[in-house]
């Protein structure tokens, strides 16, 4: 593996994790740096830099910010936002990666970038979920608020050290991975107890 790969795989996998917090505010910073030539793109994805998107991520990520406030509604939020989340994680592991083969590019984007996605976002919801059913919701502000600093300072960092946030996001996913086995058990035995 060169170099150059490595690199990308290692932006993708970040950027694509960070849109398991926001769907669109790592959308509008890779739309952003594109623009400004930080970040190469492939090129099929030289839309992802231009005015129109960068204002239509832009706008969307404010209503996003915005719409995750609202109590209750940001529980509805996640459950609309997770497959948009892998999309987008799938879409921006697709937009770096320097792979020849369309389709294999594609395979690589979803496995990859819409994994990382997801598995950001199971994070985020079990963490709003156990805010809104031990709080009934009044803390799920301040979960919002830590998911936008995550999502953007995530998404900034991505650009100048991506493989560092990489492994970074590598090690919560296996953490997120562990919690919520652990949950899903302690949920079945919780099941079996009660129909004893």
């Amino acid at each position: 593996m060169n170099g150059e790969l490595i690199t990308a795989v290692a932006l993708g996998i970040a950027l694509s994790a960070s849109t398991g917090f926001r769907v669109f505010i790592p959308m509008l910073v890779a739309s952003v740096a594109a623009h400004f030539n930080i970040i190469p793109l492939t090129e099929n994805f030289s839309w992802l830099g231009s005015l129109p998107a960068i204002i239509s991520f832009g706008t969307a990520a404010v209503v996003e910010v915005l719409a995750y406030y609202i109590p209750f509604i940001d529980n509805l939020l996640d459950t609309i936002t997770t497959p948009l989340a892998v999309g987008a994680g799938t879409l921006l592991m697709t937009s770096v990666l320097p792979v020849d083969h369309e389709l294999m590019k594609w395979i690589m984007g979803f496995i990859v970038g819409g994994g990382a996605a997801a598995t950001m976002q199971s994070g985020s919801v079990l963490s709003r979920f156990t805010s809104s059913k031990f709080t009934g919701g009044t803390a799920n502000p301040v979960v919002s608020t830590g998911e936008n600093v995550a999502a953007l300072g995530t998404s900034i960092t991505a650009l100048f050290i991506p493989v560092v946030v990489a492994i970074i996001f590598i090690f919560i996913a296996i953490i997120i991975f562990f919690k919520l086995f652990e949950w899903r058990r302690h949920s079945r035995e919780k099941k079996s107890k009660a129909t004893e």
